[in-house]
């Protein structure tokens, strides 16, 4: 069987991926700055658009965080400094609209329960070295390289701004080649298109997509609508958590519904997705499966998951219920000991909040370290 799959990611100036590393780089500062970060609670929200950028949303804290200067060092680190981008670190103004947690909440969190209710997924495929889907990693790999090169000083006309999406082609469930690559970058106005057509495809796609993935047959789709200067908050306004599918699998493996950033680790929309991760990462690793989905689900307030599933697909080399039975045994799905064993009160947050939450092994994310394969072989020998 023969199918096409698309995933697509977007660079760091993205109006949307700005305002989720705005909500994690507060975060991050919380948790560097306050002296018990285990009391911090942080639920921070951005909104991006022309000339201006708001962050509101729920933080308890006892100390006192600059949040424009954040801001500002954001704006500097992503490229949005010159005055020809009509947004820049010096010329926008920055409102923040700031409130305590509720107390309510307070009461079940603060005894270790779940921030709120919800569902969260975890995947893990051995069809790369990260055990994640190809079409989502090559997105990612594409436009990071994309931004290094702004950002090297080897072009004069690239913009913070772009995206991008790769098609992949399957046979029997197996990625053979890529069938389309479409970059979206933001320019100089001044650049001829062709120009920017072959610096992007010589220098940033053919460096990036494996040769064996490429063929005669591969469609490459530089800026399709001719022209894209006017990029950032000042063309589209952003707004934390609309990239969801860039953070996890690609929209191949499933996602509950609630984005990362801004949320500290007591929010299991957060912890809860990382863990499951975690968790489908190590069993693909260990070789019980090829594939694996995990869905946790929470009542907010309550410590033990309301209910957890494990699908392998048919690849496991057990069955599901006796996959489901180790895993129980062996992780702890409590939120407490979720961050706990993840690390997850450690300053880390900004790092996820661009190309994927997940696949990121040169990070130091310790959801994605695989030194349970041991402890789930032995158990299920």
């Amino acid at each position: 069987m023969k199918r096409i799959i698309t995933s697509e990611s977007v660079t760091e100036g993205h109006p949307d991926k700005f305002c989720d590393q705005v909500s994690d780089a507060v975060l991050d500062k919380l948790l560097s700055n306050d002296p018990h970060p285990e009391n911090v609670r942080a639920a921070i929200e951005a909104l991006a658009t022309r000339g201006v950028v708001i962050v509101s949303g729920e933080i308890t804290t006892s100390i006192y965080i600059a949040i424009p200067k954040v801001v500002r060092k954001l704006l500097q680190d992503v490229g949005y400094t010159k005055a020809e981008y009509h947004f820049t670190d010096k010329t926008c103004g920055v409102i923040t609209m700031i409130q305590e947690q509720s107390p309510d909440i307070a009461l079940g969190v603060d005894k270790g329960g779940a921030g709120d209710q919800g569902m969260m997924f975890g995947y893990a495929t051995d069809e790369t070295k990260e055990l994640m889907p190809l079409p989502i990693m090559l997105a990612h790999r594409l436009v990071e390289n994309l931004s290094l090169k702004r950002k090297s000083h080897d072009n004069s006309f690239l913009r913070p701004d772009g995206k991008s999406q790769v098609s992949v082609e399957y046979i029997n469930g197996i990625p053979m080649r890529v069938d389309t690559v479409l970059i979206s970058s933001q320019h100089e106005p001044q650049v001829e298109r062709e120009k920017l057509k072959e610096y992007i495809i010589e220098e940033v796609v053919k460096p990036t997509i494996p040769e064996r993935l490429i063929d005669a047959n591969t469609k490459y789709l530089v800026n399709p609508t001719g022209r894209f200067v006017i990029g950032g908050p000042q063309a589209d306004t952003g707004v934390t958590g609309r990239k969801i599918m860039v953070d996890t699998y690609g929209g191949i493996g499933k996602h509950g519904g609630g984005c990362f950033s801004g949320k500290d680790a007591t929010k299991v929309d957060r912890s809860g997705a990382y863990m499951a991760r975690y968790v489908a990462k190590n069993l693909v690793a260990a070789g019980l499966a090829k594939k694996v989905e995990i869905q946790i689900a929470y009542a907010i307030g309550v410590e033990k998951p309301v209910s957890l599933y494990i699908d392998s697909f048919g690849t496991g080399v057990i069955s599901d219920d006796k996959l489901l039975e180790a895993v129980r045994n062996i992780f702890d799905f409590r939120p407490a000991k979720i961050i706990e064993h993840l690390d997850l009160r450690r300053p880390q947050y900004r790092d996820t909040a661009c190309y994927g939450h997940f696949g990121r092994e040169n990070m130091g994310f310790r959801w994605e370290d695989t030194d349970m394969v041991d402890i789930l072989k032995g158990a299920l020998q």
